[in-house]
């Protein structure tokens, strides 16, 4: 298992790189060569001119971002949902690593074996869930450099920034920062154990945005605004913590419930004593 997920990670590394090659620095216009700048970048550039309400570039930067959102969300659903059955089973998961815990070949591949059976009766792919991130991170990073890299995009201003220079105030990075801290607290909340990677991603994501957004042009910390905004809503949408604790504290109810009914059947009180 642990093989396969290195490959994986390997995998996704190697396409960052890849997707990242293709994304220069220079400013992106109609003359642009190469299929990421100039059929990509550039048209996500035009559909940001054309939202632009009144020639208002930071309107249009909120709504593309909302639409580039609303068009991922069916496929966030489909993630969300994969990694909360995935995170159901780690307790099952976990005893299997128990019983299978002798490092010899045979031993392994019962475990394997074990494993792809208890995926295969839930319906899991544990894999599942990562494949919609990767489809997603090059739209988020041609949407980035849209933002960036068009000259048009990162003029004029929008309530009281300039688009093309840092938020003088801080409080765009601050509002990034602390949706950012929102959206991964809220998905700590739903998982079955405590995660320490995932806690120390709460604090290190949001200190990575407000450093960054201290220093970016506004117009990229309004898109980080408002996108991490929308996943702290998407996430109380489908993936709610609050709703999943409630009905896992329902399950373990039931199920004490009938172990309680179960025992109390299996030992009946004693009928009144012979005379």
């Amino acid at each position: 298992m642990k093989k396969y997920k290195r490959l994986l990670l390997m995998a996704g590394l190697v396409t960052l790189v890849f997707v990242l090659s293709a994304c220069g620095t220079a400013p992106i216009n109609e003359s642009s060569t190469g299929i990421w700048d100039r059929y990509i970048v550039y048209y996500f550039a035009e559909a940001i001119k054309f939202l632009s309400i009144s020639a208002n570039t930071g309107i249009g930067i909120i709504l593309f971002t909302l639409v580039i959102r609303i068009i991922l969300l069916p496929l966030m659903h489909f993630q969300t949902k994969s990694m909360r059955k995935t995170q159901e089973l780690q307790p099952k998961l976990k005893a299997l690593q128990k019983q299978y815990s002798s490092k010899d070949p045979e031993t392994q591949r019962l475990f394997r074996e074990e494993q792809q059976k208890l995926y295969a009766e839930n319906n899991v792919n544990p894999y599942a869930g990562c494949l919609p991130l990767l489809i997603q991170m090059p739209i988020m990073m041609a949407l980035y450099q849209s933002i960036s890299r068009v000259p048009e995009l990162k003029q004029g201003s929008f309530l009281w920034l300039n688009l093309g220079q840092p938020d003088p105030y801080l409080i765009l990075p601050i509002l990034a920062a602390a949706f950012t801290f929102a959206s991964t607290y809220l998905t700590s909340m739903s998982q079955v154990e405590s995660n320490a990677s995932l806690k120390i991603m709460n604090f290190v994501m949001p200190v990575m945005i407000f450093v960054m957004g201290m220093s970016l042009a506004s117009g990229l910390s309004l898109y980080w605004v408002v996108s991490n905004a929308f996943q702290v809503g998407q996430t109380l949408l489908i993936n709610n913590p609050f709703k999943i604790r409630r009905e896992r504290a329902e399950a373990e109810r039931q199920v004490k419930e009938r172990e309680r009914a179960l025992k109390k059947a299996m030992n009946p009180k004693k009928k009144n004593k012979k005379k």
